[in-house]
């Protein structure tokens, strides 16, 4: 799937960084993989975006969300409401693919409708991805 995706995105002119795994290995961890395109995410400007792939892409997304600034979704059935979403009112810059779940042509009509979604920059949604990083850094009391 990710070599599907990776393909047609280079073929329709996006620059991709691949980072890996670059073979299949059944003993693989996704953790590594997952870090590296997170930190190019969190460490890269605010146009920045990754796209992932697990199984459901629940682990994924987790994983990719302990970096600053990463805002990572987990997309496993096409409904183009909730990738609006996540870009409009989140400001997603990481895509967990569910990859069990999703056909490659469901995959690359959920990628390139993601992709092509700009964040609005509306106040109230920006102060909330603002606070996503912010509260991860303070201290709470009940």
């Amino acid at each position: 799937m990710k070599e599907f995706v990776k393909d047609a995105l280079i073929e329709l002119g996006y620059d991709v960084i691949d980072h890996g795994a670059f073979s299949y290995d059944e003993d693989d961890d996704y953790n590594e993989y997952i870090a590296l395109a997170a930190q190019a995410v969190s460490e890269g400007d605010e146009y920045q975006r990754a796209i992932i792939f697990g199984g459901s892409g629940q682990g994924e997304a987790m994983q990719a969300n302990r970096f600053n600034a990463v805002r990572s979704v987990v997309y496993y059935h096409f409904d183009p409401e909730i990738i609006k979403l996540s870009r409009k009112h989140n400001n997603s810059n990481v895509l967990s693919i569910g990859a069990r779940f999703l056909s490659e042509e469901e995959v690359i009509e959920s990628v390139l409708f993601w992709l092509e979604i700009d964040f609005p920059g509306e106040e109230r949604h920006v102060r909330r991805v603002e606070k996503l990083d912010d509260i991860a850094t303070e201290e709470y009391e009940d």
